[in-house]
């Protein structure tokens, strides 16, 4: 797989890289990612993943954008209140680089959709907000054999794991909570979403590449308001109803 002039140029900062160079470049621009969610965090993560050469980005969102989004949704300008997320962010994305390809769903990401929509892509990243979708999400990629990146974000507070096979994300959640906050209820700070978001991206980018220790099985903790963060291992719970004996 070759690069363009353009291309060499633009990923000149990879390139030299020692842990990316041009093999870990290739594998970017080859690599087919699944974003579901192009809200706070998947505004970030898909920009920075069309930035970094990632050949193929779909994105599916049923949303259109509203003007509360533009406190954290960066993607998106005045001019795009009332369209698509899903079409807009597309559109965004491929002025930003036109060297890959991205197309939009906006179809709700549900168990009918889910299979068609991971069968082919490598690397799936949630950043969705409501659990009954991250536990769809979840199960797909379980059932296909993808790897997940997962984040979430709320008030001062985010998180960013990946989900290998086992422990998935339902042995880190079992159930919905009873009690389950959203943005919408309790609030977000903007800048958070870039954060987690571009957390979400990097491991995007170590897995597709092989670049040092991605965390796989590990969840890292971000306190916005302390600046503090620790990462803690998710275990296997063996009656998980869905990598589990409870499958």
């Amino acid at each position: 797989m070759s690069f363009t002039d353009e291309e060499v140029e633009r990923y000149a900062r990879h390139l030299v890289l020692r842990e990316v160079g041009g093999p870990g470049q290739q594998k970017l621009k080859g690599a087919r990612c699944l974003i579901v969610g192009a809200g706070g965090l998947g505004a970030p993560v898909s920009m920075y993943l069309a930035a970094a050469g990632v050949g193929s980005i779909f994105l599916a969102d049923p949303d259109t954008v509203d003007a509360s989004n533009l406190q954290r949704q960066v993607i998106y300008t005045e001019d795009d209140v009332g369209l698509p997320k899903a079409e807009a962010a597309a559109d965004r994305l491929h002025a930003l680089n036109p060297h890959v390809f991205v197309a939009g769903y906006t179809g709700a990401f549900d168990a009918e959709s889910a299979d068609e929509l991971v069968t082919d892509v490598d690397l799936v990243l949630d950043g969705t907000d409501d659990f009954a979708t991250r536990f769809c999400v979840n199960a797909a990629c379980v059932r296909h054999g993808k790897t997940l990146v997962s984040g979430a974000i709320g008030r001062w507070t985010g998180q960013v794991g990946v989900f290998a096979g086992r422990p998935c994300y339902r042995c880190l959640v079992p159930e919905i909570p009873p009690e389950a906050e959203t943005c919408v209820a309790v609030g977000v700070v903007g800048a958070l979403a870039g954060v987690i978001g571009s957390m979400m991206a990097l491991e995007a980018i170590k897995l597709i590449t092989g670049a040092g220790e991605p965390l796989v099985g590990r969840l890292t903790l971000y306190d916005g308001l302390a600046g503090e963060s620790r990462t803690v291992r998710v275990g296997a719970d063996p009656e998980c109803p869905v990598c589990g004996g409870g499958a």
